[in-house]
């Protein structure tokens, strides 16, 4: 694809973390009730991914926010366009996304979803760019830790493309800067 540079996360080692992840959320909430939310767009992939591989009966909701725009940085402020719809009261919840970078985004919406009466709020995320983190933001599920690069590709995008591809890739810089 003539806008990636080069491919930094395989599609196998983004299997083999999937798996494990699942695998360790099975075992930490055997027995629970627990209700995972997907944030929109870029989370829906690993989410599916992920789910497949929980073993415990899990009840799935979604939110939709927005910091980013068409631009390739965050601007700081979270708008929420769409709300989950379960009711999380006395329940634990884990919040799936797709990367973390800033964090400001996860830490609006942990400390949001804890005012409403969960018995846990945890995180698990596909990706960490700890290297840009702005606020101190506890990943219970890390996936895969990559450095400060521009990535698209299983279920990144940049202005809404490139989603699609199996891969976390690096895209071109001249794609992102060009005026």
């Amino acid at each position: 694809m003539d806008v990636v540079e080069r491919i930094l996360v395989s599609k196998e080692q983004l299997d083999k973390q999937v798996e494990e992840l699942g695998a360790r959320i099975s075992r930490d909430y055997e027995g629970q009730e627990l209700v995972i939310i997907g944030v929109l767009k870029g989370g829906f992939i690993f989410l599916a991914d992920l789910a497949r591989k929980i073993t415990i009966p899990v009840d799935l909701d979604f939110m939709s926010v927005s910091s980013y725009g068409n631009s390739s940085k965050s601007s700081g402020i979270v708008k929420i366009i769409k709300d989950v719809d379960t009711d999380i009261t006395g329940k634990h919840v884990l919040i799936v996304e797709d990367i973390i970078d800033t964090g400001l985004t996860l830490n609006h919406l942990v400390e949001l979803l804890k005012t409403r009466g969960p018995l846990s709020v945890k995180v698990c995320a596909a990706l960490d760019k700890p290297s840009r983190r702005k606020v101190d933001l506890k990943v219970d599920y890390k996936g895969i830790e990559i450095p400060d690069e521009f990535v698209i590709g299983y279920g990144l995008d940049y202005a809404g493309k490139y989603r699609n591809i199996q891969e976390v890739c690096v895209l071109k810089r001249e794609v992102y800067t060009k005026k």
